[in-house]
């Protein structure tokens, strides 16, 4: 398969002798490890003008939400390396005043509350104001692009976690979310996909032959990014995401929780695509930093039949019935947003919370949480550029 890095370079004429500027990381390279604007200053025949990146630094070296990083120079070219998440998450006009066409060509994780998808869409807005035109370079959506979880975003929570509707869960490659956003939600960007080639919608990331580079300091391996739309919904309460550890997302847990209970608790309902291993960590920082925590590892027996969504209600329903004191909601400010409840922010709707507070069985949450889903898959069939 090719991606859209690749395919690009096969026929440059899009770009060749245009001032470019390219929104970028350092996972954003090609089957061989080349980074993407290495390529395109030296096979582009384009003049590269700028460089942008996302959320965790160019190189994700930074560790938590809402750390800034700064501006500067990006040294191989000597030309501007912009932060679209310091000052402004937004390219200004000034910064887009000496390039013609802007490109994204990011990595995504395939859950909505990665914010990389929101660079874009933001991106696609100033280029639309700037009237310059935008180009992406689609990449494998690497948990597969079949499968559909989770709430739809309710526009009025609204956030850098979910800025238009999408499902938590979403299917979709950034391409795709690119034209969907543009047409359904009247973006109007001069907008053009460079597609991938080979990539089916049943394909997840180990299986494109492709190399993992991580896209961000928790997000090392695909171990992580599989199990990433489970666990990422703890961001919302006092439990340990597994920040601080050596396996992000894929370690749970607080203090106060009993790693045995809580396996015990999780094994006896059916969830057999993962296991729930007794584990035991120390944060080095973040929730609970220097502390010993009891809680889970979880290992995921089927990709397949893996229902991210169902799983991680029923582990935040399982601890709140066994911890009614300790556990707790977290408290504002959650990615800038600082009137709304972080978990609500994280779902997009504030139901899933109220009905875990009711105590609404696991199962029913999903099956009403997940009602919208079949119209959404009408409107996504639309945009889709694989089968």
């Amino acid at each position: 398969m090719k991606l859209g890095i690749e395919s690009l370079l096969k026929d440059p004429s899009l770009i060749k002798g245009r001032r470019v500027g390219i929104i970028l990381n350092a996972a954003s390279r090609d089957a061989k490890g080349r980074l993407s604007v290495d390529l395109i200053y030296e096979y582009g025949g384009a003049k590269v003008s700028a460089v942008f990146g996302p959320q965790q630094g160019f190189f994700g070296e930074t560790q938590d939400n809402m750390v800034e990083w700064d501006s500067s120079t990006y040294p191989p070219y000597n030309i501007p390396l912009y932060s679209l998440y310091g000052k402004t998450r937004k390219p200004t006009i000034e910064m887009l005043e000496g390039i013609d066409v802007l490109i994204f060509d990011v990595q995504d994780v395939g859950c909505r509350v990665y914010t990389y998808i929101w660079t874009m869409a933001l991106a696609m807005e100033a280029a639309r104001e700037a009237d310059k035109e935008f180009i992406v370079l689609d990449r494998p959506n690497p948990i597969g692009g079949e499968c559909m979880e989770g709430p739809l975003l309710e526009p009025e929570f609204s956030s850098f976690v979910g800025l238009y509707p999408l499902p938590f869960r979403h299917g979709m490659t950034v391409g795709e979310i690119a034209r969907y956003l543009n047409e359904e939600w009247r973006i109007g960007a001069r907008l053009t996909v460079i597609p991938m080639e080979g990539w089916k919608r049943g394909l997840w990331f180990e299986e494109t032959g492709l190399t993992w580079y991580p896209t961000s300091a928790n997000m090392p391996t695909l171990d992580t990014v599989n199990i990433y739309p489970v666990t990422v919904a703890l961001e919302g309460t006092n439990i340990s995401e597994g920040r601080g550890t050596t396996r992000p997302f894929e370690i749970i847990g607080a203090p106060f929780i009993d790693e045995y209970a809580l396996s015990k608790e999780l094994k006896g309902m059916g969830l057999h695509w993962v296991s729930f291993i007794p584990w035991r960590f120390i944060p080095m920082f973040q929730k609970h930093g220097g502390r010993e925590c009891g809680g889970i590892f979880l290992v995921i027996n089927d990709k397949r039949r893996l229902r991210t969504f169902e799983t991680a209600i029923s582990i935040i329903s399982s601890i709140r019935r066994l911890y009614p004191r300790q556990f707790a909601w977290k408290e504002p400010p959650y990615e800038y947003i600082f009137d709304k409840p972080p978990i609500d922010v994280i779902f997009g709707t504030d139901k899933i919370r109220r009905w875990l507070e009711e105590e609404v069985p696991a199962q029913e949450i999903v099956r009403e949480a997940e009602k919208p889903l079949r119209e959404f898959a009408r409107i996504r069939k639309r945009y889709e550029l694989y089968c």
